[in-house]
């Protein structure tokens, strides 16, 4: 019984991570083909062929990113951002997640992004982190000015993170992307399950060859006799 239950759950481990990614998958990309319906409905009319929506929204994706390479048209798109820019609390949410965003583009040109591990002297204490601003240029007055680096903590599960400033010889960068570092921290670093190591064998040591035993050490004390009263015919080797 116990066997079966390994089984089971190690065949439910194995497909539930692959049913999962797979209904999200399936999820996001019928909301994605509804939301572009919706925008092409009034030029398309009543004509459709499954997977039509998704294909337009993603050219209208690429056709937008092309248009604001433009510098024409980024002035247009500062002008468009001006209310979300200036509400209270749209300014905040919006702010938020175009920073977020701006952070990760390819095209960013904020050298800042690296993976690096947080030391503090005298500690045996490490914290993987990203660097997001490597002076203290533009913050207000009360840091404590020098050569520190800005460093973001990202907490498991992504449930939160802190952002510590610490001096520069406190980091170490590591060879790490930013998105696998974000990956990992996803799952609060946790190690795949390895199988346990099998138990090496002994290693086969050879015997000693046997001695031939002497005569003298062959030979037989009969009751009474003491190691120094031995017979004649053993001391001398045989009778004579």
């Amino acid at each position: 019984m116990n066997r079966l239950y390994k089984y089971f759950f190690r065949g439910l481990i194995t497909v539930l991570p692959l049913a999962l990614t797979l209904y999200l998958l399936y999820i996001f990309l019928a909301w994605t083909e509804a939301v572009a319906l919706t925008f092409l409905r009034p030029f398309i009319g009543g004509f459709y062929v499954p997977g039509m929506g998704l294909a337009l929204g993603i050219l209208g994706i690429l056709a937008i990113g092309y248009l604001v390479s433009k510098e024409r048209v980024q002035r247009f798109l500062t002008v468009v951002e001006m209310p979300f820019t200036n509400l209270p609390v749209v300014k905040s949410i919006y702010s938020s997640l175009k920073s977020f965003a701006d952070y990760f583009s390819p095209s960013s040109k904020n050298t800042a992004q690296q993976v690096v591990i947080l030391r503090v002297p005298g500690q045996q204490l490490e914290v993987v982190g990203l660097i997001t601003r490597r002076s203290m240029e533009g913050l207000p007055e009360g840091f404590t000015q020098g050569d520190r680096v800005a460093v973001y903590l990202p907490m498991g599960y992504m449930i939160g993170g802190y952002t510590v400033f610490v001096p520069q010889d406190w980091v170490q960068p590591i060879q790490m992307s930013v998105e696998e570092a974000m990956r990992s921290s996803l799952i609060a670093w946790m190690a795949r399950a390895e199988s346990a190591p099998r138990h090496a064998a002994a290693p086969n040591v050879p015997e000693a060859p046997e001695v031939p035993a002497t005569p003298a050490a062959t030979a037989s004390v009969t009751p009474g006799d003491t190691p120094g009263n031995t017979p004649d015919n053993t001391r001398s080797g045989g009778p004579a």
